[in-house]
């Protein structure tokens, strides 16, 4: 008789590293688009950053599109997640106190380096016929999650005239705020905005 053929190994390992490796990519691919920018930000800058081959960052991304749209969808929604596990540990409802976090954190969706990750893109984008249907199809299912995330938090009822456009106000004000700490830290102003749009919202869901 022939030696007998060891049995294999489990597979489950292995799929563990391909997650991790997939993971280190998306994280990388994010930061480096805030830092780089669009044309600084090449799948072998990424694959470096990640401490992976560039041949491994293929494997997971066939295009540099690939990686860097789902890069930032991924971070957008682990964001959104974040944002929808305050409602655990809120202020008691109909306090402004509670209005003031929940819009607080809607508008730290559009600050830090995913927005800044995420505005590249879309530059990128504008000039990128191969890619703009992408950012386009993705910036719409991101901005219907947070539109449905804030009905959430807020209890909004959108039957109710003028709340669906107060919220959609909210998160065009907050990717607005977003834009103008771009270049400043606009954290002062910020507070004093988020301060009054949240009076805003609070009176308009007590009527």
């Amino acid at each position: 008789m022939g030696a007998l053929t060891p049995a294999r190994g489990p597979k489950q390992p292995q799929q563990e590293r391909s997650r991790a490796t997939r993971l280190k990519l998306l994280e990388a691919a994010v930061s480096c688009l805030a830092e780089r920018g669009w044309s600084g930000s090449t799948v072998a800058v990424v694959a470096e950053r990640a401490g992976v081959s560039r041949g491994a960052a293929q494997h997971h991304f066939r295009t540099r599109e690939d990686l860097f749209t789902a890069a930032v969808e991924h971070v957008a929604e682990k964001r959104q997640n974040a944002v929808k596990a305050v409602a655990h540990n809120l202020p008691p409802a109909g306090s402004v106190a509670r209005t003031w976090i929940i819009v607080e954190e809607l508008v730290g969706l559009y600050t830090g380096p995913l927005f800044r990750a995420a505005l590249h893109l879309w530059v990128a984008a504008s000039d990128e016929p191969p890619l703009r249907d992408r950012v386009t199809a993705l910036e719409a299912r991101v901005g219907r999650e947070a539109h449905r995330t804030a009905v959430a938090l807020l209890d909004a009822d959108e039957s109710v005239p003028g709340v669906r456009e107060t919220v959609q106000g909210l998160l065009d004000m907050a990717r607005g705020l977003g834009l103008a700490n771009l270049l400043t830290d606009d954290s002062t102003r910020r507070a004093k905005v988020v301060e009054q749009w949240a009076k805003v919202i609070d009176d308009l869901l007590a009527t």
